[in-house]
């Protein structure tokens, strides 16, 4: 054979050669189409392709972070929100990603974002604030199950802020400024009540011990003479009131 020949075919191999090894890492899966057909997911490791015959896609199959863009939302009791999020989602069937849709993680982008607007938009401004976790399931349970033909598996969604118009600021503020002002003035009522029993059973029992009230009297001076002050206390006896009190009595009774 011509050396020539021999020489060009040699060239050729050592061209070609290299462009059918393909190598794909732990994380990652080859998608081959053989004349415009499927063959299948291959790796990972060392395989050959047929040069100029097979095309060759690399799919990775790690877990995606996507932030879903600020959207406007209003809410069923009509109060326009402004609600961002985060997705996690990964591919579990490298065929599909690759024959079902274009772009698959743009795709799930677009999907997340309809779907956050409409599951908002169906609940309202108390749920949206109180009940977080249980919006994150439904949204989760949704958009997986739309990308779920894409061969996309949607694990986590997470509500991460949720922007107020200022009004509706003010009014909240407002609003827990009055819960806090009510539950004060509960919790001095039921202070007050309970005082008042204690009082009433302190004065039942001084009324069964008459040195009782004596005793408290002269406690009240001790305390009242330790602080620095210039008040004047005149001493008074409860019988002596009682006896001015009756004198008055009789006094009028006689008019």
């Amino acid at each position: 054979m011509n050396p020539i020949i021999i020489g060009v075919i040699v060239l050729l191999i050592l061209l070609i050669f290299p462009m059918a090894i393909k190598i794909v890492t732990e994380y990652e899966r080859g998608v081959i189409f053989r004349l415009g057909r499927l063959i299948g997911a291959k790796g990972p490791g060392l395989f050959l392709i047929i040069p100029f015959v097979d095309r060759f896609v690399k799919v990775d199959l790690r877990v995606v972070t996507m932030d879903v863009p600020r959207q406007e939302v209003i809410t069923r009791d009509n109060v326009t929100v402004e609600v961002d999020a985060v997705v996690y989602f990964r591919v579990v069937d490298p065929e599909a990603s690759v024959v079902k849709v274009l772009d698959h993680i743009r795709a799930t982008s677009l999907i997340s974002q309809t779907t956050l607007r409409n599951v908002l938009g169906q609940s309202e401004l108390d749920e949206l604030l109180a009940q977080r976790d249980k919006l994150n399931q439904a949204l989760q349970k949704i958009i997986d199950e739309q990308t779920d033909p894409w061969g996309v598996k949607v694990s986590v969604v997470e509500i991460k802020s949720v922007e107020l118009p200022e009004t509706m600021r003010r009014s909240m503020a407002a609003q827990a400024e009055a819960e806090r002002e009510r539950r004060a003035k509960i919790i001095h009522a039921e202070g007050e009540l309970q005082a008042s029993e204690k009082l009433a059973q302190a004065a039942h029992i001084i009324s069964r011990e008459p040195a009782a009230i004596q005793l408290r009297f002269l406690s009240t001076l001790t305390e009242v003479a330790s602080e620095k002050s210039n008040t004047i206390l005149f001493p008074i006896p409860i019988e002596f009131l009682k006896g001015f009190g009756k004198a008055i009595t009789e006094k009028a009774t006689k008019k």
